[in-house]
């Protein structure tokens, strides 16, 4: 039975009060990775809801198209309040706790009433009463825009609260900063409080967060130029990352990731802008401690911590310049196992794709205070400042500082193009790759004659053969060989000097610099940049000791080749293969995690560290010590002693075929890391896109947002003045998200597609029956709604099937 994994990269948008849509769609694909867990190790799902149901299409595909489908989230990338969603479902994936925390925090807390600051409401003292007349005024000429796209159903809920918002404080933020960072570990901690499950990804599988912030004052960044030498540019892009590689009791400590969820929510103008010290008030006053603060803090913000001045960094919304954060789940796809088929979906979540937020004429004519030109200064004519005494940029300031929606709305083509200039290239090695496969096993039945493959394989006897095979890969390459060798060369120079000064450099652009140039000082004065024929060097000019010494990538690329060509050659074998071809794939991706560990930086001791310090005076020492570290020829070892075992439980006819893939690796890459200028391909399938939106789902009601969201109303905001638009905007998100969650996972297969089109019809009814079944006592406030689609849903036959 062949199998296959569907790799979900969720890209998760900015939007304001639509962050309610967003969290339904996640927890449905929250839902689906639960129920693949649980199908792909049990058979069974407990849950006869909506996971029950993914697990029943999961094993119709197995029994119907003889295929083991797995849906994973291994990679997640978010702004604002996609930045929200995105870092509590990686918290679920990570740790196997339930999302149902975070459908209360939006439901319950995401509030007008509730996200307010006390000093801005409109009994706080600092109000000004004085100025009532003046911004009721404001709201009279508002009436039109209210009666124009507010729901009569809800107008007067949303006067009121909009009483309040434009009653609160002038100038600055009228929401809560700390209220809501208090809202966001407040949830955190009842996730972790909830029933545990199983991690959503397999043990070895590498986890990554990015989500983008806005750093408003920026840093400074050096540019490299001829004249002059090197100029300042000041960069406001902030990216936090969150990796894990190994299941963990949690993703991060529960303060970080409150730091990245108020920090990249941080609206203009809604909300203050977010420094540490918010966070720090709020744990004090929670009576939280933070242990690994300084190293989060130099890891979040490196180029502050470096000038001791992380505290005073100013963040806010990370969709002001990155809304669309498809570049840091591009950068994420290196280094993830491949341990079958994989198919590869860059899913984004846009809940309004042709709805702008707001035009200029809109926004002045919703604005709730005069446009005075006091800049930084509150009706008093004083400096705005923060509690704690820090100027802080003022309401007007931080405003136009967003400086428009432009960023936000721009197109994603230069992501889409590049992804498919990434599946081009996965497309043009595979190409090369079968074209050169006769005539290299070609070449090594004439090097060692088809009586190796009667030989049963040692470990002494896959060294040897190995080394023979790449000296005859390099002698057959001819003067294509140098120029592979100089590009191995220079990937493990820079590799190098990129380890070494991550630990032991103090963050800035000139230690980085002054760390890759003493390493290829060090590579010129031993000659090494000399690249010739081996036959035609000199005795002193060792360069395949070097590459035995330190070439950690051509190990873990030989064995990801491997992974792929068992895959592609025995999935689909006789079942009584399945015993060995399970033995050679955990022996391969055994091998491969004991050789990525040497890529991990917590894996080195303080000894390296220390020798890494000096790696700008003594490159030679730093060098020798990371070797010494890596011991990647003990690794050699343990790799042919268990491949040799695995090998030897292959009939010959398959052991021939993984053996001709081993040695015959040296002679592929000469030929295709020239042409990748170093990057070896980790994940070997193109990538395909994906889009969830309103706009894309008519199963229950056409029309896109306009005609299914209550969020988009009021600018966008509509969501936060009415617990009826919260609860429309969570249901639909979670219509919408079954609806193209099924569309994905059938596109998979190929075959007729009028009749899979017929069975996604008839799952989308039944997965729309068990939403609305499984909501209808927690949603009392669109109970008219749930009804109305259930009168429809049994019209159409679909309460029947649920």
């Amino acid at each position: 039975m062949r199998e296959k994994e569907l790799r979900l990269a969720l890209i998760c948008y900015g939007g304001i009060s639509l962050a309610v849509y967003m969290h339904g769609i996640t927890k449905e694909i929250w839902n689906l990775a639960r129920a693949s867990r649980d199908w792909h190790h049990g058979g069974t799902v407990a849950d006869k809801g909506l996971p029950g149901l993914y697990a029943e299409i999961l094993r119709d595909i197995e029994n119907e198209a003889d295929l083991r489908l797995r849906v994973v989230i291994d990679i997640i990338a978010g702004a604002s309040a996609g930045g929200i969603n995105g870092i509590f479902l990686a918290q679920a994936v990570e740790t196997g706790q339930s999302l149902e925390p975070l459908t209360d925090l939006w439901l319950d807390n995401a509030d007008v009433d509730k996200l307010l600051d006390p000093d801005a409401r409109p009994a706080a003292r600092f109000t000004k009463f004085w100025a009532a007349p003046i911004v009721w005024m404001a709201a009279r000429r508002r009436d039109d825009t209210i009666e124009r796209t507010v729901s009569e159903e809800t107008r007067e809920e949303v006067r009121e609260k909009l009483s309040h918002f434009v009653r609160s404080r002038w100038f600055q933020p009228p929401f809560g900063g700390e209220i809501f960072t208090g809202m966001i570990i407040d949830a955190l901690d009842s996730m972790a409080a909830s029933p545990r499950e199983a991690p959503l990804l397999p043990p070895a599988y590498p986890l990554d967060l990015m989500v983008t912030v806005t750093d408003f004052e920026g840093y400074p960044e050096t540019l490299r130029l001829n004249s002059p030498p090197q100029v300042l540019e000041i960069e406001h892009r902030l990216t936090l990352n969150f990796r894990q590689r190994y299941r963990s009791e949690r993703l991060a400590d529960t303060a970080e990731l409150a730091f990245a969820a108020r920090a990249t929510a941080s609206f203009p103008g809604a909300f203050p802008p977010f420094t540490v010290k918010e966070l720090d008030r709020v744990l004090v006053r929670m009576g939280r401690t933070w242990p690994g603060r300084s190293a989060f803090l130099a890891r979040a913000l490196p180029k502050h911590a470096a000038l001791e001045r992380a505290e005073d960094a100013v963040l806010i919304d990370g969709s002001v310049l990155t809304n669309a954060p498809f570049a840091p789940a591009i950068a994420a796809l290196k280094n993830r196992p491949a341990r079958r088929e994989i198919d590869r979906r860059f899913v984004y979540i846009d809940p309004k794709p042709l709805h702008h937020a707001v035009s200029r004429e809109e926004a002045e004519s919703a604005a709730p205070a005069p446009d005075w030109s006091s800049g930084d200064r509150d009706g008093d004519g004083k400096e705005a400042k923060p509690r704690n005494g820090t100027i802080a940029p003022g309401f007007f300031r931080t405003i136009f500082g967003s400086l428009s929606d432009i960023p936000r709305e721009q197109p994603i083509r230069d992501n889409l193009e590049a992804i498919e200039a990434r599946s081009r290239t996965i497309r043009r090695m595979r190409r090369i790759t079968e074209a050169l496969r006769p005539q290299i096993e070609q070449e090594i039945e004439d090097s060692f004659g088809r009586t190796l493959f009667l030989d049963r394989p040692t470990p002494a006897r896959l060294s040897a053969w190995s080394t023979r095979t790449q000296k005859r890969a390099a002698a057959a390459a001819g003067f294509a060989y140098p120029a592979y060798a100089m590009v191995k060369l220079s990937s493990i120079v820079e590799e190098s000097a990129d380890m070494l000064f991550r630990l032991g450099g103090d963050g800035s652009p000139a230690s980085r610099a002054a760390f890759r140039q003493a390493l290829w000082e060090h590579v010129r004065s031993r000659g090494l940049d000399n690249i010739r024929r081996e036959s035609e060097r000199g005795p002193e000019v060792d360069l395949v000791g070097f590459f035995v010494d330190h070439d950690l990538g051509f190990r873990i690329r030989r064995l990801r080749f491997m992974a792929r060509r068992l895959t592609q050659a025995m999935d689909n074998r006789d079942p009584e293969l399945q015993d060995a071809v399970g033995a050679m794939r955990k022996a391969i991706y055994g091998a491969l995690t004991r050789y990525q560990e040497a890529e991990a930086i917590d894996y080195f001791s303080d000894q390296i560290v220390a020798a890494a310090h000096l790696c700008p005076v003594d490159p030679g020492r730093a060098l020798d010590a990371l070797a010494q570290a890596r011991s990647l020829k003990a690794r050699d070892r343990e790799t042919e002693v268990m491949l040799a075992d695995a090998l030897n439980e292959l009939p010959r006819g398959e052991r021939r075929q993984m053996l001709l893939t081993y040695l015959g690796f040296p002679f592929y890459d000469i030929a295709t890391l020239p042409l990748l200028q170093g990057e070896g391909l980790d994940e070997y399938d193109p990538i395909k896109v994906d889009r969830i939106s309103p706009e894309d789902c008519s199963g229950l009601r056409s029309g896109g947002a306009e005609a299914t969201l209550k969020g988009i109303e009021f600018n966008n905001f509509g969501a936060f003045f009415s617990r009826a638009y919260r609860e429309n905007d969570y249901l639909w998100g979670r219509l919408h998200g079954t609806e193209r969650l099924i569309d994905i996972v059938l596109s998979t297969l190929s075959g007729d597609q009028a009749q899979l089109r017929d069975r996604a019809d008839s799952y989308k009814k039944r997965a729309f029956a068990a939403i609305l079944e499984e909501e209808k006592d927690r949603l009392t406030h669109v109970a008219d709604l749930i009804a109305e689609l259930r009168e429809q849903l049994a019209r159409d036959g679909g309460a029947n099937a649920a």
